[in-house]
Order: C-alpha cells, then sequence, then structure tokens
C-alpha cells in the first residue's frame, strides 16, 4: 500500500529533478493566470468531532417529515428494512463493473433472476440486465428499433415523462433520427421505425395502444402498475422499457434509479447493454455468464449497439430483494393500495368541487385548480407536499401505498 501515502517533500523534490523542473508549480506554467483557480478561501480544517457536531447542526435545518403527493416518475414506495441490509453486504456493494466475464456467479445469478422477473412482469421473451432509467430506456430503445426497422423516423406520444423526452432528444440528435412528436398514434405509420407510448402516461392516464403491423410498438411503463395492470405483451408491444425505482429503490432526491429494455426473441441481438444466461459447467452443475456482450469495448464499434458502460447491477439487486420479500401477493396488495388510495382522493377533491382531470388511472392523476402556487404553499404549510405543478391551474398528484386515510382526510381539509 506504500504506493497510495501521500509524497513527501524529498520525493517530490527528486521527481522533479528527474523531468527537469524546480517545483510541481512549475508544470503549470503554461496555463494563463486569468484562468487558473487560485486559492480557494476555505476554512481550517474541523477535527471529527467537530465535523460530526456541524453536520449534525446543518442537518436539522432540512425539512425532512412531509406527507407527500409526488410523482411523476419517482415514487414515495414501501421498502421492507431488509433490502438495505443485504444490498449492502460486502459481496454485492463493489465498485467493480460487472460487465467482465470473469464476475462472481452471485452476481451473474442476480442479474438472471433480474431479467426473469422483468419478463414475467412485461410478458416479453428476454431483457436486458439494466441500464441507466427510464430515460435512457426509452432513448436506447429508439436507437434499437431503428437498427431492426432499418428506418430512422420515430412517433412519439406527447404524454411520455418529459425528463424522458430530452434524453430521447439528445440520443436521436446525435445519431440523425428524425423524431415527430404527436398527440395520438396516426393511423398511417408505415414511415416509422416505431412507436413510443407511454402507459400510464406522465399524467396517469391509462391507455391500451393498438399494434400496428408495419412498424415496431415499443411501451414504457411503471413496472409496479402491471401489478393490477396485464402486461403491455398482451396488446402486441414488440419492446417495453421502464424505471424500476418502484422497486424498493429510495427516492433520494431523484436518483440513482435503473431502468430496464425488454422485448421479443428474435430482437434480442438489438439489446443494449447485457445479457446474463444460465448454462452448466464441465461437471453438468448449474452456471451462469455473461451471455451477450453486444458493447463497444467487447465487439468491433459499428456491430455495437450501445456504449452504456456503467453498473446499475446494485439497483437490481434491490428490485430483486423487493419483489422476493413482497412476493406476488404482496406486490400485488401495494399496487392495489395505491390504486385505491388514489381513487378515494380524487373521489373527495370532486366532492369539495375541485375538478379532476382523469378518466382512468392508476395511482396518479391531475387536477385542475384557482391558482396551483397558492393550493400547492398551502398544503405544503400543513406539512404535505401536494403534487408537481403543471402550469397555473393544473397539477398532477400522486398516491402511494404509503398514504393512509388519515392522509387524505387532511389533504381535503
Amino acid at each position: 500500500m506504500k504506493n497510495f501515502l501521500v509524497h513527501n517533500e524529498d520525493t517530490i523534490k527528486q521527481m522533479c529533478e528527474e523531468i527537469g523542473i524546480k517545483s510541481v508549480e512549475d508544470l503549470f506554467r503554461q496555463i494563463p493566470e486569468n484562468i487558473r483557480m487560485g486559492n480557494l478561501n476555505l476554512p481550517d480544517g474541523l477535527s471529527e468531532m467537530e465535523t460530526q457536531r456541524k453536520v449534525k447542526k446543518l442537518a436539522k435545518e432540512n425539512q425532512s417529515d412531509f406527507i407527500t403527493f409526488m410523482g411523476g416518475g419517482i415514487y414515495n414506495k414501501f421498502i421492507p428494512a431488509c433490502i438495505n441490509q443485504v444490498a449492502n453486504r460486502f459481496e454485492f456493494n463493489t465498485a467493480y463493473t460487472p460487465y467482465q466475464p470473469e464476475i462472481s456467479q452471485g452476481t451473474l445469478q442476480v442479474m438472471y433472476e433480474f431479467q426473469t422477473m422483468i419478463c414475467r412482469l412485461t410478458g416479453m421473451d428476454i431483457s436486458n440486465a439494466t441500464v441507466y432509467d427510464g430515460g435512457t430506456a426509452c432513448a436506447e430503445s429508439i436507437l434499437m428499433a431503428c437498427r431492426i426497422a432499418k428506418k430512422y423516423k420515430v412517433c412519439v406520444i406527447n404524454t411520455l415523462n418529459p425528463e424522458y423526452k430530452e434524453v430521447i432528444k439528445t440520443y436521436t440528435y446525435s445519431q440523425g433520427i428524425e423524431v415527430d412528436w404527436v398527440d395520438e398514434i396516426p393511423q398511417n405509420t408505415s414511415e416509422y421505425a416505431c412507436v413510443l407510448v407511454q402507459t400510464p402516461d406522465y399524467y396517469g392516464e391509462i391507455t391500451e395502444p393498438k399494434k400496428s403491423e408495419d412498424c415496431l410498438l415499443i411501451v414504457c411503463t411503471d413496472v409496479s402498475t402491471l401489478s393490477v395492470l396485464k402486461p403491455p405483451s398482451e396488446y402486441g408491444a414488440d419492446i417495453v422499457v421502464g424505471d424500476i425505482q418502484t422497486l424498493g429503490i429510495p427516492m433520494n432526491f431523484g436518483g440513482p434509479s435503473a431502468g430496464f429494455v425488454a422485448c421479443k426473441e428474435k430482437y434480442m441481438r438489438q439489446l443494449p447493454g447485457r445479457l446474463a444466461g444460465r448454462t452448466v459447467d464441465k461437471n453438468g452443475n448449474q452456471a451462469f455468464c455473461l451471455t451477450i456482450q453486444t458493447r463497444e469495448q467487447h465487439i468491433k464499434r459499428e456491430k455495437a449497439t450501445s456504449n452504456i458502460c456503467s453498473n446499475q447491477a446494485l439497483i437490481g439487486l434491490c428490485a430483486n430483494l423487493y419483489l422476493s420479500v413482497m412476493g406476488e401477493k404482496g406486490f400485488y396488495q401495494a399496487g392495489y393500495l395505491s390504486t385505491l388510495n388514489a381513487h378515494k382522493l380524487a373521489k373527495k377533491l370532486q366532492d369539495k368541487g375541485i375538478k379532476v382531470l382523469n378518466k382512468n388511472f392508476f395511482n396518479e392523476f391531475v387536477i385542475e385548480v384557482e391558482n396551483s402556487d397558492k393550493f400547492l404553499s398551502d398544503l405544503e404549510e400543513k406539512g404535505i407536499l401536494g403534487g408537481i405543478k403543471l402550469d397555473e391551474h393544473k397539477i398532477l398528484v400522486a398516491v402511494t401505498e404509503m398514504i393512509t386515510d388519515e392522509d387524505i382526510d387532511l389533504y381535503i381539509k
């Protein structure tokens, strides 16, 4: 470990003499003074005890004990305590990227089980072992569809999450892909590689898109809704994407999270990221391996499906643990309670004269009020985060199993 120690003065002097300079400062002479940072003007360092005391004092200024009705892609879901305990074991909690063929059997099995669970939820044949988040899942699926269809024009329904839209714009601009942003699926879709639709959409509305024979159908979904709603495979989805934050992942100021891409088996070779498979070793015992690695570090760049390199396997592990601990019954109960609570709140708001704009929704809906800012600030004064402001009169309200009848009554009051 001696190589990781800070260099002492003698070592620094020896290194400078070796390369022909007088001091470390000489290394930076070529950088103009006007763009150099200079002194940071930082206060003196504190002892560990003093630092802890100061951090605790700062932490007390946070206001975190709110009842939250915020959604829009990140939700306050129940997370069993055991998930954090298992996921933080040193065997899993490592900076090592699980992309190499020599990674441990345990990590490979976690990836394989994650793929299996996603396939069971979506009804698709095969899934990858996570991408960064829901936004990159949408963007990667568009690139995937263009490779399959050999077309470079796509259709995206406007009710997609706005953050996902921005990621799509970045990806497609750099790839020269034309995107039509529309309010509903056109009757003629033959010019498109794919149509991408979110259901339930960003505003909470449940739709059942019709599959066209002349282009691929990509469905973006919140996997938690599939505890109650039928899987996208039943209405003809070719590719299913989404975010897994609702599967046991804390909100953590909006991240980190992870996404997934699942598809029909015939499109498997175009999936981004990596896939873990199950096989047998030379002794006939069950073994796991990286079956497909179509990233540019492993194969010819022009053949690569994605340059996604990072690792969301730890988030995928949390999703595995969540689904395993909750089981099919618990997973359904959480989804059912979210729906039940959302419809309770919507009904009471309507009884109070507030307009609910959704016809069919799972656990998220839009309300119309006189003044969004005043409505939300009045609630915040009572310890309630009332929703996401959409415009001056519309608010997106989300309800999960974490909301109680008392919380709903307080919101109404």
